[in-house]
């Protein structure tokens, strides 16, 4: 028995060295370099592709199955001379008796300058890929019907390890003729420790990319801690680090640094993409937070949370290329923060239960893009105060408001010529390209929104932008206690662009908006409006010329400032009693309880035919034109006297009963800015009044003369008579 075990272990030992001697002598005796012509042509037959190996072919057989390939092309058959990958040096070696076992146990693979050169021609072909025909692929005769069903069994798993990788100095050439566009991919290096199911593998990865549409470039750095297990179909990256510069036309020819870290798990039998915490970094900005992706393979899902530290806008806007025009407030944007949900698929991505604060003002609500594909923009905020002044650009001479010149008449003289300079700026005031493209949700709340200096409260705002229709569905504020309701639309594509207003307007006080713009008001008091406006064109001249519609409008509890109508009608009414005035008129203001009125507009002219002042001890009505395009007016007004209400009258002015019912003619003419001292008494209707005082007077001697004497019905017929 034991000369029978010797013997077999003499047997044993014996065939390890014939296999040790055979190896040797095959690796030794037989060179590969004399099969370069039949490796090429197996290639050949067997894929399609040309493989010509310029460099020497090392190769090694037991107890290490190597090989080693220098100065390597690949090619397509029919494009041989324009090989898709070149590489310098591919060493590779696989332990043999692991093979036996099913598991690979690879030592160190080392790929030296690989080239690849990838071109997609205007046609859609690629150099890179092959037909079946090509490949030596025969077509099966049988279809899938007529083929046997065999039962399937799920794939073996193969133990790899590998105890390192290194790729240096690779590089990647990509040009798509059809998209006219190149990227390529430069110094490539890469390098992993031991490679092994369940165990940590460091890796290193390091490059340049450059890319032609757009113009862009970056320097690329990663190393992580991988890990993997296939069968359970999960894999990670641990301690993850990216790190790199970017730079090109996207960011204005400015460059960014950009560094991200955290840990990543994909996990394929779940679906399911995770990075946990997330830090991330680009120049001032700094950010952190979870995401997670699901259902991978149908409809990814995205949702996460991210924080924004606070950082400056106004620093970190122009470093990523996007210069910022001057604003009022030179301090405007120097703080940004944010918190957030992430919520996305892959046709949006959404920010919600968002809160930020940009500056002075906090925010909540929603934003992001509600749908990519057709770049749907959504913005639903509640904010407790904006003041877009700040971010408006510094106020010019050319900003100031318009007004006609000023007319120097005084009150004897006759009411001055209407303008007809045109005061309007002819300048672009809206961005119609960028608008045409605009697609927007907007749902803005503010308790307080500062324009213009007008504190607006309770702002809301609805507007719906698609493809260049924007949509103003309702807009509505508080202002000084007065209420604002505001739609509309604008149709940036028409040429020229057509733009609609519906406005309401309750209780505003006009003198506290005019004084916070910086205006003197025509007149004071508590405006009512309710105006149906329609326009066209992009400049003030535009829109004023073409302006047209129609409007309610009430003043109430009101004044006309630098307007003394009362002085102006005692002096008329002393001239007509005979009698000088006996008290001072110094007052400088005329009051009235109401100013009523309805208007029509065309082409920028407004026609008034119903307008009524109520000022007490006078009615007012008249009727005109009011030139917008060159600021100025004609009205011709009606005052009737209802006596003098003051305590002490002056008795030159006291209304007698010859004056009940007169309408005592104003003609109002000249710049709209001077409207209350433009207005005159109207000398060709004055004739007309004292012809009837007149005629009243005369039938008042004719009455006392004939007293008794006749008949009444005699009487009234003498008294018409002279009437008329």
């Amino acid at each position: 028995m034991k000369s029978l075990s010797k013997l077999l272990g003499l047997v044993i030992v014996g065939l390890l060295i014939l296999i040790v001697g055979a190896g040797f002598a095959l690796t030794h005796l037989i060179d590969p370099n004399d099969y370069k012509d039949e490796i090429r042509s197996l290639v050949q037959d067997k894929t399609g592709y040309d493989l010509q190996i310029d460099g020497d072919i090392g190769w090694s057989l037991f107890p290490w199955l190597g090989l080693e390939l220098n100065d390597t092309r690949l090619a397509r058959l029919d494009m041989h001379e324009q090989p898709f990958a070149n590489v310098r040096l591919l060493a590779l070696s696989v332990k043999v008796m692991p093979l036996l076992r099913k598991e690979i146990r690879m030592s160190d693979i080392r790929i030296e300058g690989l080239d690849l050169q990838l071109v997609r021609n205007a046609k859609g072909d690629s150099n890179w890929e092959t037909s079946d025909a090509e490949a030596g692929t025969p077509a099966s005769p049988a279809t899938a019907a007529d083929a046997p069903q065999e039962p399937v069994t799920p794939p073996t798993s193969i133990k790899l390890e590998i105890d390192s990788l290194i790729v240096n100095s690779a590089r990647l050439d990509y040009r798509d003729e059809q998209g006219n566009r190149r990227i390529t991919l430069e110094n490539v290096q890469i390098s992993a420790g031991a490679i092994g199911e369940r165990r940590n593998i460091p890796v290193k990865l390091s490059g340049f990319l450059a890319s032609d549409a757009p113009l862009l470039r970056a320097r690329m750095e990663m190393s992580t801690s991988a890990w993997m297990d296939h069968s359970t179909r999960q894999y990670r990256l641990d301690n993850l680090k990216l790190a790199g510069e970017l730079a090109g036309e996207p960011l204005n020819n400015k460059s960014a640094n950009i560094s991200a870290t955290g840990n990543v798990q994909l996990d394929l039998q779940q679906q399911q993409l995770e990075w946990q915490q997330l830090r991330l970094s680009i120049n001032q900005l700094k950010g952190m937070g979870e995401l997670q992706v699901s259902q991978l393979s149908s409809d990814p899902a995205i949702s996460g949370q991210l924080s924004l530290a606070a950082f400056s806008l106004r620093e970190f806007l122009p470093g990523i290329g996007l210069e910022l025009p001057k604003m009022q407030k030179k301090s405007a944007l120097g703080h940004f923060e944010l918190t957030t949900d992430l919520q996305g698929s892959s046709n949006s991505l959404l920010l919600n239960n968002a809160s930020l604060r940009l500056d002075d003002s906090s925010f909540t609500g929603e934003l992001g893009i509600s749908n990519l594909e057709q770049g749907i923009m959504l913005v639903r905020l509640n904010g407790d105060q904006l003041s877009l002044d700040d971010y408006l650009p510094p106020a010019t001479p050319a900003d100031k408001p318009v007004r006609a010149a000023k007319s120097t008449g005084t009150g004897a003289d006759t009411p001055p010529a209407t303008p007809r300079d045109n005061p309007w700026d002819d300048s672009p005031l809206l961005p119609l390209d960028t608008l045409s493209d605009l697609n927007l949700d907007l749902e803005l709340q503010l308790d307080r929104l500062t324009a213009e200096k007008l504190p607006l409260d309770n702002t809301r705002l609805s507007l719906q932008a698609r493809n260049g229709n924007i949509n103003l569905k309702q807009f509505t504020a508080s202002l000084y206690g007065g209420g604002l309701t505001f739609s509309g639309s604008l149709d940036s594509k028409a040429a020229p662009a057509r733009l609609r207003l519906h406005s309401t307007i309750d209780q505003l006080p006009i003198d506290k908006v005019m004084a916070a713009l910086g205006e003197e008001a025509p007149v004071t008091g508590k405006l009512k409006l309710d105006s149906q406006l329609a326009t066209s064109g992009n400049s003030q001249r535009q829109w004023i010329s073409q302006l047209d519609g129609k409007a309610n409008l009430e003043i109430i509890d009101g004044t006309l400032p630098d307007s003394n109508l009362e002085q102006q009608l005692c002096l008329a009414i002393a001239t007509l009693n005979r009698k000088s005035l006996s008290q001072d008129y110094s007052r400088t203001s005329t009051p009235f309880n109401q100013l009523k009125t309805s208007a029509s507009l065309s082409k920028g002219s407004v026609n008034t035919p119903d307008l009524r002042i109520a000022i007490p001890g006078l009615q007012i009505k008249g009727k005109g034109q009011l030139d917008l395009n060159h600021m100025g007016m004609d009205h011709r007004l009606d005052i009737i006297l209802q006596g003098d209400t003051r305590p002490m009258p002056d008795p030159a002015c006291t209304i007698n009963q010859r004056y009940v019912g007169i309408e005592w003619p104003v003609h109002c003419r000249g710049p709209l800015a001077d409207a209350g001292q433009n207005c005159r008494i109207d000398q060709d209707g004055l004739g007309k009044v004292a012809t009837r005082l007149a005629g009243d007077k005369l039938t008042e001697k004719i009455e006392e003369k004939l007293k008794d004497k006749v008949s009444p019905d005699l009487k009234d017929a003498l008294k018409g008579l002279f009437r008329k």
